[in-house]
């Protein structure tokens, strides 16, 4: 992500502790930011997870799995 968007989010965060608050324009961007960088953080995340593997007591090795 930008770095101009992650200081954007920020920058909502603080407004929206303020006593004047965000917009309705703000909230909306603040949301979509949001989501865009969860979506980012989770994608990242999975990427590095794929490449982990566990290794069992008695050395075998299997690759991390989701859980049903």
């Amino acid at each position: 992500m930008e770095q101009k968007k992650l200081e954007r989010i920020n920058e909502l965060a603080r407004k929206s502790r303020t006593p004047q608050g965000l917009t309705a324009a703000e909230k909306e961007e603040q949301t979509r930011l949001r989501k865009e960088y969860i979506a980012l953080f989770r994608g990242n995340l999975e990427a590095q997870l794929k490449n982990m593997v566990i290794v069992e007591p008695d050395g075998t090795e299997r690759p991390v799995s989701k859980k049903n």
